[in-house]
């Protein structure tokens, strides 16, 4: 098997999950997303370059992976593969552990839902870009 990664493509959708984050969990959702989890203001203001570093390596991972599942599809198959992954496996896998762990509708439509729109962009852009 002759895998071929694009790694411009990679890198831009890594980038593209902290669009979707600042827009999903600021502007979109702030509020009713700290709520759900639990988070407070304080919270969010210690420990931020840690989680913005561990958020870009394991979002370049996540790139990569899908990078790599896509292969040479073109935009459209990418846009479905990243719909497919973010929709059929990361957000049903959330929806599994926040069933276990008790936690609330509203939190798993927050974080499922923002998992299925980044991957589908990160899938776009892939797609497009390594075919």
């Amino acid at each position: 098997m002759d895998i071929q990664i694009n790694w411009l493509a990679v890198l831009l959708a890594a980038l593209a999950t902290f669009v979707v984050g600042g827009l999903w969990y600021s502007l979109l959702f702030a509020k009713p997303w700290q709520k759900a989890a639990g988070v407070s203001d304080e919270q969010l203001k210690t420990g931020t370059a840690r989680v913005f570093a561990g958020s870009f390596i394991l979002a370049v991972v996540m790139a990569i992976f899908l990078a790599a599942f896509i292969g040479r599809g073109g935009f459209a198959f990418g846009t479905f593969a990243g719909l497919a992954a973010g929709l059929g496996w990361v957000a049903t896998a959330l929806g599994v552990n926040y069933l276990f762990e008790r936690r609330n509708l509203a939190l798993f439509a927050i974080n499922g839902s923002y998992n299925v729109v980044t991957f589908t962009a990160m899938g776009a852009i892939i797609g497009a870009m390594q075919a």
